[in-house]
């Protein structure tokens, strides 16, 4: 199929172009831009498009560098296109952000050219990545341990808000919702070049292409060669398996999107909570997919997690030891609570809630009968003494956490309200015999972070009601109980 064809035909099938757009086209001036520059500039009244060349020289090739930018503003004057030529200094930033140059580069590219689209207007930008681009993708992803995400390759239509640039924790407006176009992706290299020759275009060549100190370079002249004396068509069996495994990863995704608001039972910008029955449930690559989802919504720019760092987490998630932990990459762990799996930093320690009551500091004197707001939280303490035989009853299956019904003559004043301390017991309703306090928190699966907060309802110094849980035996109402203390813990509007 001729080159123009092959593109048009990859334009509709994946609706690259919209209407009364501007297509804001990165050009390097090097073979495969240049072929991209020349039909896109053939097929844009076709589909009603504006085009604008943009080009970053990345100063990496000295006068070289300079020379490619003359050339493409020089181009575009020629052929009537408006066009926008910038310079960075790649290096520097690569040394200052700790990146390789190849990545440094690639950040900065896209950076540049959406923000050309956004001061165009337009919504798209176009690079010149071809099929043999695709296999080499493929080949380093795979080499890399990637999984489907990466194995699936570039597509045809994308976002540049999904190439991860270093952005944290979300993509900046100057990226986001702008549209990556991909046409040549079905396109040899060999039949780029052709087109140059049959088109008298003259690209420049960038002699680093060439440099096998750079990954995708080996990749390029070393590797796939190699292959290709196993499978001659090697490089069509590689962009195959690319749409295959495409395809199966956007089911996959699609599945992982509508199992998140199942899974997941809170999402803030510092961590992610996971029901861990719901989580266990599902099959294991959707636990994989909503793990690995959890961990870019945290670390957006995060561009490949490791493998081991995603079997580590499922293996805290299969065990059932509370307190387990995974360290995961970018600072982050995934920790095992009594029902729930916790991702975010290391360290992260949760906010306090009004949903339960709190005691922070101190202990707090409780009159009977009366009311006693806990300070800085919307619950307050209400006692009052009634008769037993005025409750029913209603005292015996108490479906209310929050209401204590205790033998009143049992209780020795004074009572008072305050947090737990070291060494403190008591003896459980329905436990024949004392039990630390530490102990009856880990079995009830009292949540840690509430541990040192829980308000206690102390009478001469035992413990009469864990608040919210469990009474103490010694002060429940026996047969002999003529008098009731009723202790409601409960919300108010101060």
């Amino acid at each position: 199929m001729e080159l123009i064809a092959q593109v048009r035909q990859t334009v509709d099938d994946h609706h690259l172009l919209l209407a009364q757009d501007t297509v804001v086209l990165g050009v390097s001036g090097g073979p495969d831009s240049l072929c991209l520059l020349d039909v896109m500039r053939q097929l844009a009244p076709d589909y009603a498009v504006r085009l604008h060349v943009a080009h970053l020289n990345h100063g990496l090739r000295g006068e070289a560098s300079d020379q490619d930018a003359a050339y493409v503003a020089s181009l575009a004057q020629d052929w009537g296109l408006p066009y926008t030529i910038e310079r960075a200094d790649v290096a520097a930033q690569a040394q200052e952000r700790r990146l390789s140059i190849e990545e440094a580069a690639r950040q900065t590219r896209y950076r540049f050219l959406a923000a050309v689209a956004r001061q165009v207007g337009g919504r798209s930008v176009a690079v010149a990545h071809h099929a043999d681009d695709q296999v080499e993708t493929v080949l380093m992803h795979f080499l890399r341990g990637s999984g489907l995400g990466g194995l699936r390759g570039m597509r045809p239509l994308s976002r540049v808000d999904e190439l991860r640039l270093g952005d944290e924790p979300q993509p900046t407006a100057s990226v986001s919702g702008i549209r990556l176009l991909r046409p040549l992706l079905n396109v040899t290299r060999r039949e780029i070049e052709e087109y140059c020759i049959a088109h008298d275009l003259h690209p420049r060549f960038d002699l680093s292409n060439l440099d096998q100190t750079y990954f995708r370079n080996r990749v390029r002249h070393e590797l796939i060669p190699l292959l290709e004396t196993y499978n001659p068509n090697f490089r069509h069996a590689a962009r195959r398996m690319a749409e295959v495994v495409a395809a199966d990863f956007e089911l996959l995704r699609q599945q992982a999107a509508e199992a998140w608001p199942a899974v997941v039972r809170s999402e803030t910008a510092q961590a992610i909570v996971y029901d861990l029955t719901a989580l266990r449930q599902l099959p294991l690559g959707l636990q994989r997919s909503l793990l690995r989802e959890g961990i870019h919504r945290l670390r957006f720019s995060l561009r490949d997690i490791d493998w081991q760092h995603v079997e580590d987490a499922l293996r805290v998630i299969r065990s059932a030891r509370v307190g387990a932990r995974a360290v995961l990459p970018r600072g982050l762990a995934l920790t095992l609570g009594y029902d729930e799996a916790t991702l975010a930093a290391e360290g992260y320690e949760p906010p306090l809630t009004e949903e339960r009551p709190r005691l922070m500091d101190g202990a707090l004197s409780v009159p009977v009968p009366g009311t006693l707001p806990l300070p800085d939280t919307a619950w307050q303490l209400t006692t009052r003494v009634v008769e037993r035989d005025a409750l029913a009853e209603r005292w015996r299956n108490n479906p209310d956490p929050y209401t204590a019904y205790l033998d009143f003559a049992a209780i020795q004043a004074p009572l008072a309200l305050r947090a737990r301390q070291e060494g403190d017991w008591f003896q459980p309703l329905g436990l024949q015999r004392r039990q630390l306090l530490s102990d009856f928190m880990i079995n009830v699966k009292v949540p840690r972070r509430e541990r040192d907060t829980l308000p206690l309802l102390v009478a001469g110094g035992d413990i009469v009601w864990v608040v919210g849980w469990r009474i103490d035996s010694r002060y429940a109402i026996t047969p002999q109980t003529r008098r009731v203390l009723v202790v409601q813990m409960e919300k108010y509007i101060p």
